[in-house]
């Protein structure tokens, strides 16, 4: 795949202080499918370097709280509701220390998690999945009712298989490619809403 990294978005991305390019594709799908609203608890999989980070915590406001977490470090941020972490996220120790810095269900899960890209196609939608099923999982055990989950993966064979996984555990389910999609990308995301509880997903660290 061939793009240039300095691309439109990139630039507006210097432009306004936003870490990474990606905060863009969130900023569409926010207004398309309003995931996250002021004063909401939010937790980002796979967070580094932050952009995702600096756009809810204005999303959320001063009354909402963010968790960030990544296995790479990331550079802390000025802004007070932004909490970090750096953890393996599918341990399960990790996943009762966001529980706790949270201090309650989160409102929100969003994923942008992705794996280290081999150039085999079929053998990166495979770990791409892989990936998209741990953060569903992590997404139940952390969820209130009536949350919201966001997940990155790639489009392949599986893609229809995921899609009636989320229907399983939430009321509604799209799937969209935002306008900050580098070109030639096979990623999709996938908008969960109306997180249910269900058989199978208990209290963090139950899986």
């Amino acid at each position: 795949m061939i793009y240039h990294p300095k691309d439109a978005f990139y630039r507006r991305a210097k432009r306004e202080g936003y870490r990474s390019r990606a905060a863009y594709k969130l900023l569409e799908l926010n207004r398309r499918f309003n995931i996250i609203r002021r004063g909401d608890r939010v937790v980002d999989l796979g967070a580094a370097p932050g952009g995702w980070l600096q756009l809810v915590s204005q999303l959320t406001g001063k009354e909402g709280k963010v968790i960030g977490v990544d296995i790479q470090p990331i550079e802390p941020f000025p802004e007070q509701n932004i909490l970090l972490l750096q953890e393996d996220i599918t341990s399960g120790d990790s996943q009762k220390k966001v529980k706790e810095l949270l201090g309650s269900w989160a409102d929100c899960v969003l994923s942008d998690l992705s794996p280290r890209l081999s150039g085999i196609h079929h053998a990166d939608v495979i770990r791409s999945l892989e990936l998209s099923r741990s953060a569903l999982k992590i997404a139940c055990s952390l969820l209130r009712p009536g949350g919201n989950f966001l997940v990155k993966t790639f489009v392949g064979e599986e893609l229809n298989t995921f899609s009636l996984e989320l229907k399983k555990h939430f009321r509604s389910i799209q799937r969209t490619r935002p306008e900050a999609t580098r070109k030639g990308s096979s990623e999709i995301y996938f908008c969960a809403k109306g997180f249910q509880k269900g058989e199978g997903y208990g209290e963090l660290g139950d899986q």
